[in-house]
Parts: C-alpha cells; structure tokens; sequence
C-alpha cells in the first residue's frame, strides 16, 4: 500500500447492509452445520472445496481452482483490490461435543490409516462468515468499489495450503491485491466480540523429527550397548536451558518435546530413539536460534554418548510470522469500532499458535491484517481449539465473524473510487 491509511473517515454500516448480514444468516447456519458434519484432512477437502466453489458461482464470482483452494474474484468499477482470506480443512480428532451436527466422518490420511476427522479448530465458521460476507458485496456493489478477492485455502493446519496456492501460481492468476485479511474463530473474547492487534499477532513455528543412534543389547548387559534411550533423556532435559539460558528475557520462545520413541520389550535395550519436536517465536531469527541450538545440542550428547552414527534432522511444517501491518490495523479497528462498538473490540494479546496466512500476502508483497473473534458466549464453559469439545455458539459467532470480515472488506474498498487514503 503506497498511501497512508485515513483511520479517521471510518463510519458504521447502513441500514440496508445491516439488514442484508441478518438476511445472510438465514442460510448460513445450515451451511455451516453442514460444514461442520463434514469436516476433511488437509489437502484431502474436496467436498468442501466443491460446496465453496458453487456458492462462490451463485454469486456471481470468478471462479477458479489453484493449489487445492479456491479464489473468487468479484470485479466492481476503479479502486483497491482487497483480499480475504478463509481456511476450511479439518483435524485428524474425534469429536466429542455431543451436537446434533457433530461429525462421524472419517478419512483415510497420507499414511493409509482411517483417521476420524472435526473441525476441531473453527475453519467451518470461518467458511461461514467469508461467503457470508462474498454475498453482501456481491448483492450490495453500489456500496464498493474496486476488486474483491475471495480466498478460500486448504491444508493449513500442516503448513501445506498457501505455499501449495503460491506454488501454483497464484500471484499470476488473480490480481495483485493491495490489503489483505483474514481471522480466526478463538476461545477469547467472548462470542460477539473481536480482538486485533498491530505486530506479532501470531507465532512462527517449526517442528523437527529427530533420529539418535546406538547400539542395542539384551538388558541385563547394558555396557555393550550405546543406550538411545538414556541419550535421549539427556537431550529432552538439556534443551531446555535454551529458553531459560540462550534466548533473551524479554524475547518469547518455545521448544516443546512432543514425542519420544525408542523400543519395543522391557529387556531390550533399541538401537534407536525418535523424536519430535515443535519451536514457537514470535521473531524468525529466535526461531532459527532455537533450532541451531538442539541441533548443537543433539550432536554434543550423542559425541559424548559414543553414538555409532551421525543423528538425522528434518524440518517440517514451518509456519511464518504472522505480523499484521500496523496502518492496515488501525483503519479495520477504526472501522469495527464504529460497526461494532468500543466495547465489542478488544486489544488481542500475541497469540502463541501459528498460521500459515501470512505466506499469500507476503508472495504478493501486499500489507495485511489478520484478527479473531470469539466461539463461545458468556458464561459457557470454553475449550480451546484442537479439543475434541471445541464447539463454538453458532450464533452470534457466525454474525460476528460475518459482519467483521464485511466491517474490515469495506474499510478498504470504498464506494464511488473514494479509497479512504490521504496524502
């Protein structure tokens, strides 16, 4: 974006959008129900992509299929072009939420193992909303002016589905978006409520599959073996010091030890250990520090454990910083402020999971500003995405999330070529 943002003209939406939202709504909730049965594994989401790609046609969108997603472009007279992005893959949980609507689908995974599948993570709303909103702008174009973008994304919660729509293409096959956005459905705040901030807005993140090697032995003669077992042990409890002992007091970091396996029967000592690992930052160069140290760690342990072989590292499932723009942010706060109310918008503290929306904008070299807003209403218990009981209130969820993303869209595509840029 080239022009400053004028955070001051924002104003609330007119009567006629307001009524437009509440008429969305009614066959929103049965597309998100629907959603919600069937849930599918990242980068296997083709009934999903299918039911997007009919509603996007309906409306009256350009359609097009690129790397698993799907992108409707809505072309509307002279001014910005603003794009909005939406996940809708599912998670390898059983759900256990008890919903008339809950899923009992399964699906076969990468591996070949039947794995059941929920949309454990609230992609099913933000599904939802982003058509929600696709329809107002498409019904309403008097209201805008410019290009609208509809980005719908598969496979993020494996790191897969925007590199996968920028490797296929897409910064070639849509227009070059001047801002864009995005949101995600959380446990805070409350439902009915968003919550943004400028900055680190959610962690990079990488995980790594470690192999240490020994020497196996029967064991009750465990001075003829290299123990991994042992080695490992001694490299789960030394990396921790990175955090407390390497990364400055003030930087945020995270190295979890989320898997370790060596071996089969008590009386054998295996000849190798396996593990996983995953690295939080909210600054990559952290992140790179992070993994240069159990990288340094691990060959030190397994010199002093006499491993008979080299360790192997993989990386995988990298996930960027997501940094929302800071003129970007306070003009959609600005405007959610005057839609929703001071009190409905609240301050998001950096949030230690991690997104993979960032890598669309980056490839387009285009500012962006990515939010949440709350699933679960006052008073309820909540739980936290990724649970099997993660359940969001349908409502005022899926308004909510529905009158931000349109809230925010509008912010930017200003009607009669008025851009709401200054100087």
């Amino acid at each position: 974006m080239t022009d400053a943002i004028d955070t001051t003209a924002a104003s609330a939406l007119p009567e006629h959008l307001r009524t437009a939202l509440a008429d969305a709504a009614e066959w929103q909730l049965p597309l998100y129900e629907d959603l919600h049965r069937h849930p599918e594994l990242s980068m296997r989401e083709a009934r999903t992509r299918s039911v997007i790609e009919g509603k996007l046609r309906e409306l009256g969108y350009e359609v097009q299929e690129i790397g698993g997603g799907v992108v409707g472009v809505l072309k509307n007279g002279e001014g910005r072009t603003v794009l909005m992005r939406a996940d809708f893959d599912g998670l390898p949980v059983k759900e256990a939420t008890g919903l008339d609507y809950a899923s009992t689908d399964t699906q076969v995974d990468d591996a070949g193992a039947v794995q059941p599948v929920m949309h454990a993570c609230g992609h099913d709303t933000h599904v939802t909303a982003a058509l929600g909103a696709a329809s107002v702008l498409a019904d309403n174009r008097e209201d805008w002016s410019g290009t609208y973008i509809a980005l719908f994304q598969p496979g993020e919660e494996i790191a897969a589905g925007a590199r996968s729509m920028v490797e296929d293409g897409l910064v070639g096959k849509v227009p070059a978006p001047d801002v864009c956005l995005g949101q995600h459905v959380l446990a805070t705040p409350v439902s009915g409520r968003v919550a943004l901030t400028a900055g680190p807005a959610m962690s990079s993140a990488v995980s790594m599959r470690i192999v240490v090697h020994g020497a196996g032995s029967h064991g009750s003669m465990p001075h003829l073996s290299v123990d991994p077992v042992v080695l490992a042990s001694a490299i789960v409890t030394r990396i921790q010091t990175l955090v407390a002992r390497e990364i400055a007091p003030g930087d945020f970091g995270v190295v979890t030890v989320g898997s370790l396996h060596a071996g089969t029967s008590a009386n054998i000592i295996p000849d190798r250990a396996t593990m996983q690992l995953n690295f939080r930052a909210y600054d990559e160069h952290v992140l790179d520090q992070l993994v240069e140290g159990v990288e340094r760690i691990v060959r030190a342990e397994c010199e002093a454990a006499r491993s008979p072989r080299e360790p192997e590292f993989d990386l995988f499932h990298r996930f960027p910083l997501t940094d929302n723009d800071e003129q970007v942010t306070a003009r959609v706060r600005e405007a959610m402020i005057a839609q929703l109310g001071d009190e409905r918008v609240e301050h998001m503290d950096p949030v230690t999971a991690s997104e993979d929306f960032s890598t669309i904008p980056d490839a387009f070299g285009a500012p962006y500003c990515y939010w949440g807003f709350g699933g679960f209403v006052e008073g309820r218990e909540t739980f936290p995405n990724h649970s099997p009981f993660f359940a969001p209130d349908p409502q005022p969820t899926l308004s909510t999330g529905t009158e931000a993303a349109l809230t925010a869209i509008l912010s930017m595509l200003a009607a009669d070529g008025e851009d709401g840029t200054e100087g």
